[in-house]
């Protein structure tokens, strides 16, 4: 069995288009409301969106370059989760409205969105090492508290991202041979973790209630009295939660299959909200119709695709689970955004990786691509 050492010019040219497209969506999306929070400069978020697409090109090259089998060891798989823990705890001191970021001067990051790399490269390392007794208790229990501990602080502000950790880290141990017993559990705890999740903030019970049941006509049996409704409605800053998914829909049907033309979205003037962040999609099929949407999935699909391969191809353990591990939170928060979009699931905040607004989302996103890539220059011919 030979080893190569070449770059995945397709996977990296599919990321670089990505990131590209981004800037354009981003800045067709922003202008606006740039002009309007900052006068006439409606260049403030592409600018920023484009110093982070330098930084993270930086990155993912530097990252692609190295070796990956470098972080197999203790040290870095600690190290990195260490860090993350310590910035989740100290984000929620250091922003206790929102307790997602944290500032220095003008420039600010999400910690949570770190956490993501750092997981699946702690993963890599610890089911790899493990491979033998993976389904000894020895192996499940650590692992499940580290995953709850990360997890958890994250979900605190941030379900989307709380919830592709969890797929992550399922998809890594059921592919390393997790028996039907741990599945089982695991699911069992993975559905009441999200069930604490969504009843810990009455907001996001709200968006659930809204999507699920609309008319309130099964709650009425469940509740008569309507008290986890009013609970629900104490943490909700609008009343219709089904806003954002109306104008998303709105946006998409206005698309067509050719588009309206870039710049040309109408519902990205005021209309729906976090157009150039978490529902930057709907501009894209607005703008660039069936056909830019359905590039942009495409583009999700191939990453899907040459990850899966590299899963198969890795020369080692530990570069096989790095590949699964980065395919699968990358892929699966696509889906996760584009479910939002397209009104397949109760609204949440997560970005569509590289395109929507964001350099925290985008940098972790590069990064994750940077180790996928490595795996890809020294993969089996």
């Amino acid at each position: 069995m030979s080893v190569r050492s070449r770059m995945d010019w397709l996977l990296f040219l599919t990321v670089l288009t990505l990131i590209s497209a981004g800037l354009v969506m981003v800045y067709s999306a922003s202008s606006l409301i740039a002009e309007l929070r900052f006068d006439e400069d409606t260049h403030y978020f592409l600018v920023r969106q484009a110093l982070a697409a330098a930084l993270s090109l930086l990155l993912l090259t530097v990252l692609s370059q190295r070796d990956y089998r470098g972080l197999r060891s203790a040290q870095w798989a600690f190290a990195g989760l260490g860090i993350i823990i310590f910035l989740l705890i100290a984000v929620y001191f250091l922003d206790p409205r929102a307790h997602r970021w944290i500032r220095f001067g003008m420039a600010s990051f999400q910690p949570s969105e770190f956490a993501k790399p750092a997981m699946i490269v702690f993963l890599a390392w610890f089911v790899t090492l493990r491979a033998p007794d993976i389904n000894s208790p020895h192996t499940v229990w650590p692992v499940a508290i580290a995953l709850v501990g990360v997890a958890g602080a994250v979900v605190v502000a941030d379900l989307g991202t709380a919830t592709v950790l969890v797929a992550t880290a399922a998809a890594m141990f059921y592919m390393a041979g997790l028996n039907r017993r741990y599945t089982i559990i695991a699911v069992s705890a993975g559905l009441v973790f999200l069930t604490v999740a969504v009843l810990a903030k009455p907001y996001r019970l709200k968006r659930v209630i809204d999507f699920v049941d609309p008319q309130y006509k099964v709650l009425v049996y469940v509740d008569p009295e309507k008290k986890l409704l009013a609970y629900a409605e104490t943490g909700s800053k609008i009343r219709d939660t089904g806003y954002h998914a109306l104008q998303s829909r709105i946006a998409i049907g206005a698309g067509g299959i050719s588009g309206l033309g870039l710049m040309q979205s109408r519902q990205k003037l005021l209309y729906l909200p976090e157009a150039h962040t978490d529902f930057i999609y709907a501009i894209v099929a607005e703008e660039t119709g069936l056909w830019g949407a359905g590039l942009v999935l495409g583009a999700f699909v191939l990453i899907l695709w040459r990850g899966f391969r590299l899963f198969c191809n890795a020369s080692d353990e530990f570069g096989r689970y790095i590949a699964l591990g980065v395919t699968v939170a990358i892929v699966f928060q696509a889906l996760l955004n584009m479910s939002v979009v397209l009104d397949l699931g109760p609204t949440k905040g997560i970005p569509l990786p590289f395109i929507s607004y964001g350099g925290s989302s985008l940098v972790s996103s590069s990064i994750s691509l940077g180790l996928l890539l490595s795996v890809s220059e020294r993969s089996t011919a």
